[in-house]
């Protein structure tokens, strides 16, 4: 039970303070005047003040409410590291007895496990939430128990009572680290692009030599060994080999005693894009869509054409002096014998042997293509003739043989079963509403993917792979009437230019591949397939271990699976002869990045409530009492702070000046003064 005297005035203090002031104005001059009754005077106008101020007593019921410490016990996957985790259990407990074993205090023990993705270790936020279930004024004291790699130490948190942080690990921890301090998302194929890296040892490092291996491996192939210095950046030159998707693990041998591998491994994903499409277009005799191509790729302005129309034959005799022509002359053989395989692709356009290339050029083209080049033939009328390309060495690698006849009847060009499968030819855009070309080639494949028929269900577009390299032949040379508008028109622009990306290899249009995505740890495989099924995929884990996936057939030659991965790393995926490589999430997660014990994160924050950081491995401190304000910690103690906080079970107010006692004293002085200046008078 305790008793005080509380007000509660009539009037605001600032009134009071008028009247007072009048008051004391009135009876000073009283005093001035001789009046002998100032003194009654005064009384009344204190007794009225007083009044107007309502004094009361006020007896309150209060209980005692005992003190709480927020116990938090760090169990992130950094914690996991050899004694840690037992060091930290422990202590937790040890703490736990303790405290509870102190008169008035209650323990609110709560754990900081690792945030969802990769975000590591949030114990302010955690803080911050279990404070906000519990009364401020009650907080005597937080103690947390962690290897201090916090990565959200920077919140700005106001905590009531003093933090101290119990930090687990050794003195003698000490572990090896490689990371990646820059690599560009994208780089150009065939050209070396510099990554940063750097291998540097944390903690109480022993002497070791000043050199580490340092194993490079792309996309999953055999790893290749190089010595490199430790503790310096390090800018490594690398190629991409191919467009796409180029995934690149570095890794450095695993230490004696280090703390950890997990960071010993550092994973890349760049993308290979091209510099540049180098196109070489050849047109023959000139025809109504002879600018088809031309306009095509002079629209993508990522594309380099050197374009050449063959419009003066050496047998044409029209007797214009040949000093007097403006024509260039034809660099055949800057182009087809010196400069040939600085080309990704070589397009004829309803070309005919007329003597400007020698069977030595066509053969020079021939070997391109072995070597991995590419050549699209766009036949006319001219192909079906004795001076058809086909005959000439250029024909051993076209995958279709002319019949010597042209169709001229009209027809629908549509895309076969195998083209629907194909990435060239399918899902092409209004299907139902393509207008129809008026003449076609007709030729017999003999070897190659027969994408696209027309007449009679005749092959009207043909791919094929020789060797390295590829080749596509169109057997006709209408394409332009759907750029044009021909009844409705057709897809004219996106099939030249899957066709042209394909033949160019991107990979985005190979027609059998393995690829996967990523987003957080899981992973979608899609397999892409001339076939009409295929086999389950490997997976094999960065631990090793191997699981069998069913793919599901979600569209013609499309097959997918959806898999979650139970760890952060590097997995190969297998399906037949297609082989393909993922990373899910970084190769060293956030909470191996730093893993060797500091106070130093969580310093700012213990300094500006005047709490501690020690260290476990130098045993439990001692838990004393200070008065707030004062330092919390100290050699071998830490310190809490009494809140003396209380419950007010009831409240009993008594009024000092009733009504009654006011009017009876206010009376009794005023009359007394008027008898006492009146008896006077």
């Amino acid at each position: 039970m305790t008793g005080t005297i509380v007000f509660d005035p009539l009037l605001p203090w600032l009134w009071l303070a008028v009247l007072a002031a009048i008051a004391l104005a009135g009876v000073a001059l009283a005093v001035f005047r001789g009046l002998r009754g100032w003194a009654l005077r005064a009384a009344a106008a204190l007794v009225v003040l007083a009044a107007l101020a309502q004094p009361s007593y006020q007896v309150e019921d209060r209980a005692p409410l005992s003190d709480i410490v927020i116990l938090a016990e760090d169990t992130s996957a950094s914690q996991g590291l050899p004694g840690r985790s037992e060091q930290t259990t422990q202590a937790a407990d040890a703490l736990e007895a303790q405290l509870t074993a102190r008169p008035n205090t209650e323990v609110r023990r709560i754990t900081v496990p690792d945030a969802e993705g990769d975000g590591g270790t949030l114990l302010m936020r955690a803080l911050s939430d279990a404070l906000a279930e519990e009364p401020q004024a009650r907080v005597a004291g937080i103690i947390a128990l962690s290897d201090g790699q916090v990565h959200d130490a920077d919140m700005a948190l106001a905590l009531p009572a003093p933090l101290h942080l119990l930090q687990s690990g050794f003195a003698d921890d000490w572990d090896r680290r490689l990371t990646v301090v820059g690599a560009p998302a994208f780089a150009i194929i065939g050209e070396p692009v510099t990554l940063t890296l750097r291998i540097e040892d944390m903690g109480a490092a022993p002497a070791t030599e000043p050199f580490a291996e340092l194993d490079i491996s792309v996309d999953g192939e055999d790893a290749q060994t190089f010595r490199v210095p430790v503790g310096q950046d390090i800018d490594l030159p690398v190629t991409l080999p191919h467009g796409g998707r180029n995934v690149i693990q570095f890794t450095t041998p695993t230490q004696e005693n280090e703390l950890t591998a997990r960071n010993n491994t550092a994973l890349i994903q760049m993308n290979g894009v091209r510099d540049r499409l180098r196109v070489l277009l050849v047109s023959g005799e000139p025809h109504a869509g002879g600018r088809t191509w031309r306009n095509l790729l002079k629209s993508d302005s990522s594309v380099d054409l050197v374009h050449f129309t063959i419009l003066r034959p050496p047998d044409k005799q029209d007797g214009v002096p040949v000093g007097e022509l403006s024509l260039i002359a034809f660099p055949t053989r800057e182009l087809f014998l010196e400069k040939i395989d600085d080309f990704d692709l070589i397009i004829f356009d309803r070309y005919k042997r007329r003597g400007i290339l020698p069977a030595l050029y066509l053969e020079n083209v021939a070997n391109y293509v072995r070597q991995g080049g590419a050549v699209l033939i766009a036949a006319g009328p001219d192909f079906a003739t004795a001076d058809s390309l086909y005959r000439s060495p250029l024909g051993a690698v076209i995958p279709a043989v002319p019949t010597a006849r042209v169709r001229q009847d009209a027809y629908l060009p549509k895309v076969t079963d195998l083209g629907e499968r194909h990435p060239v030819t399918t899902n092409l855009p209004s299907r139902g509403d393509w207008g129809r070309w008026l003449r076609q080639i007709d030729v017999t494949p003999n070897s190659g993917d027969v994408v696209m028929s027309g007449l009679d269900d005749r092959p009207l577009l043909v791919l094929d792979r020789v060797e390295e390299g590829r080749v596509a032949l169109l057997a006709s040379d209408q394409a332009w009437l759907w750029s044009r508008g021909y009844e409705g028109g057709g897809p004219q622009l996106e099939l030249l230019r899957r066709l042209a990306h394909w033949m160019m290899k991107e990979p985005e249009l190979e027609e059998e591949a393995l690829t996967a995505t990523a987003t957080g740890q899981s992973m979608r495989i899609l397999r892409r397939t001339l076939d009409e099924s295929v086999p389950s995929v490997t997976l094999t884990a960065p631990d090793g271990t191997t699981t069998e996936l069913t793919l599901q057939n979600i569209a013609p030659g499309q097959f997918v699976a959806d898999y979650q991965g139970p760890e952060i790393g590097l997995y190969r995926l297998e399906n037949g002869d297609q082989t393909a490589v993922i990373g899910l999430g970084p190769a060293a997660p956030r909470e191996f990045i730093n893993t060797v014990g500091t106070p130093e994160l969580l310093q700012p924050a213990v300094d500006a409530t005047r709490g501690g950081a020690l260290l476990l491995e130098e045993g439990l401190p001692d838990i004393r009492n200070v008065r707030e304000g004062r330092p919390a910690a100290g050699r071998g103690w830490i310190g809490l702070t009494p809140r003396n906080a209380f419950e007010t079970r009831d409240v009993r107010a008594s009024a000092l000046l009733p009504g009654w006692l006011v009017l009876m004293l206010s009376a009794f002085f005023i009359i007394a003064a008027w008898l006492r200046e009146g008896r006077r008078r």
